[in-house]
């Protein structure tokens, strides 16, 4: 079982949405793009508890927080989902619900023989959620119904609490997973793996009474003893004298669902003999842990769809890859949204899903691998700087690996020395992304520019013909005078500076032993130390040294073109804030 189609009306910042998954799915985009709207939206439909809230709806759920139309009438928020991959007993338990889904066509077909014998058509489950604001009641309103079939009346078939839970939704919100975990609160991973397993602990009543019997200030020397007892003479001066009697303090004030949101599971804190809420554990811990309780949840039931806001927050990259992967292996499916690139390298690009909104009007398309590149070349590498271009609103394409290194220093050295001018790629949210050639620099500024992202490349001297094809697609393209990232270093860098790197490597002992005869010393000429560093640099293409010579460099003494690009990138990125 899992969600293949998501349709979205007037709900919070989506005025209409259709998004289409493929099985896994991490959805990706800007920060108030809509992702966590997508998955709000799925607990709408599919939380066994979500409508247990009251109310279910409020004003702020509303698309711009409207809920009448000007001429009085209601406003409704229409969420409706197609769920596929139904088990056996699935199809029997909603077996008068069922619908066809053509998986080849992405959309619903009729249920003629000629349709539902074709391969690429199965049975599937629509359902949706339908909220309002009722005028008589004077409240919000909502619920969840069967889109298939009508009732004679034309009302719909309830779509209840016990068919939610066949279905097996899991909403994982990434403020509040850790804090729920391991309480007995309803809705918490601990009440879910219980209720799971059909274990119904009768503990309350021994609590209570245990907590009713608790002695509290009962020692004649407490001073709050002699203040109650003049409450009580007050009282007797009112009141018959068996009304107010005996005022004492006891623990009286729980009821069960009092427990449920006060019991929580104690931990040890590393200190001997002291335990702490589990909550208390570091960030990491609590997140780790959080992982542990959704396998046991998953080898619980026999369908589970887990969707999960950021699993990157607080873990380390190996962890993010190992919560990834562990969820997917034990769900049916697994929705994530993230904004890290560990997480997205784990994923194949079909199942990445860019989601963009304008006006109200969420989009999504599955991001692609470009035609140049061969499932062979997807190597671990280049997922992860894929991912990273992927993540980010704007991307630096650079035809090397020496100008992937080599600008970004650059920036993040200018930004130190004179941060009024100049910005680092971070801080201005530019991705760097390696095109592996001059060649590629086009194609991918092309790919990146279709997915609505501002595009920046810096490359050597080009003939005409190749200059026109990067212009026509790349927003911002930078032209080097010179050929190659070395000349552009050698020529442009003060001599001092060069000489500073030089004696740096060889210091550290990088110099190569059969350079020996060219290896720079204190007494080296300038030219001696440019020709030596122009054979180490060209055998030194992709390593850090580029790094090490912008972190040595005082601001004048970095390229004058490096500085011309890395200042007009901050200039146009800083016009766009200012629109």
């Amino acid at each position: 079982m899992q969600i293949t189609w998501l349709k979205i009306e007037n709900f919070r910042g989506i005025k209409t949405a259709e998004v289409h998954f493929n099985g896994h799915t991490v959805l990706i985009g800007d920060n108030n793009a809509g992702k966590s709207t997508i998955l709000e939206a799925i607990d709408l439909v599919l939380g066994p508890d979500r409508l247990s809230r009251q109310p279910v709806i409020d004003e702020h759920d509303f698309f711009a927080g409207r809920y009448l139309e000007e001429d009085g009438s209601e406003v409704t928020i229409n969420i409706e989902l197609i769920i596929t991959g139904l088990s056996v007993e699935q199809v029997r338990r909603f077996k008068s619900n069922l619908e066809f889904w053509d998986d080849l066509l992405g959309m619903a077909v009729d249920e003629s023989p000629e349709v539902t014998d074709d391969d690429t058509v199965e049975e599937s489950l629509r359902v949706c959620f339908k909220g309002y604001y009722d005028k008589e009641e004077d409240d919000f309103t909502g619920d969840t119904y069967f889109c298939s079939p009508s009732l004679d009346d034309g009302e719909q078939q309830k779509f209840r609490k016990s068919d939610k839970r066949e279905c097996g939704f899991l909403y994982l919100r990434a403020l509040r997973t850790g804090s729920r975990a391991l309480s007995m609160e309803r809705g918490s991973l601990l009440d879910i793996i219980l209720r799971i397993r059909d274990l119904r602990p009768q503990m309350w009543e021994d609590i209570l009474t245990k907590l009713r019997d608790t002695k509290v200030a009962e020692d004649d020397k407490t001073e709050i003893n002699g203040v109650l007892e003049e409450v009580q003479a007050a009282l007797k001066k009112f009141v018959p004298a068996d009304w107010g009697s005996q005022p004492h303090f006891k623990v009286t004030d729980l009821t069960r669902e009092n427990l449920r949101k006060t019991l929580t599971v104690f931990m040890s804190t590393g200190a001997e003999g002291y335990f702490a809420p589990f909550h208390h554990q570091g960030t990491g811990t609590v997140n780790t842990m959080v992982l542990a309780l959704l396998s046991i949840i998953a080898e619980s039931k026999q369908s589970v769809i887990f969707a999960m806001e950021e699993p990157e927050i607080a873990i380390p990259p190996y962890t993010q890859k190992r919560i990834v992967n562990t969820i997917r292996k034990t769900a049916n499916q697994a929705i994530f949204t993230s904004h890290s690139p560990f997480v997205l390298e784990e994923f194949d690009p079909g199942q990445i899903r860019l989601v963009m909104r304008q006006k109200g009007k969420l989009t999504s398309k599955s991001v692609q691998l470009p035609a140049v590149i061969k499932p062979k070349m997807y190597s671990s590498e280049f997922r992860l700087r894929f991912a990273e271009a992927l993540l980010a609103k704007r991307v630096l394409i650079t035809e090397g690996t020496t100008e992937a290194i080599g600008y970004p220093a650059a920036a993040r050295r200018l930004e130190e020395l004179k941060p009024e001018k100049y910005a680092s790629f971070e801080a201005l949210g530019v991705a760097i992304f390696n095109a592996g050639s001059e060649n590629q620099i086009a194609t991918f500024g092309k790919y990146f520019k279709g997915l609505k992202k501002e595009t920046f490349a810096v490359f050597d001297k080009q003939t005409p013909d190749a200059l026109k094809a990067i212009s026509a697609n790349i927003d911002h393209a930078y032209e080097s005078e010179h050929k190659g990232m070395e000349a552009l270093i050698l020529k442009e860098t003060a001599a001092n500076a060069l000489k500073k790197l030089a004696l740096k490597i060889v210091d550290n002992e990088h110099w190569p032993t059969d350079l020996a005869k060219t290896k720079p010393v204190e007494t080296s000429t300038d030219d001696e130390v440019i020709a030596a560093l122009d054979v180490y640099l060209q055998r030194s293409k992709g390593t850090a040294v580029l790094a090490d010579l912008m972190a040595l460099c005082k601001l004048t003494e970095i390229p004058q073109s490096m500085r011309d690009v890395i200042k007009d990138i901050k200039v146009k990125v800083e016009a766009e804030f200012e629109l």
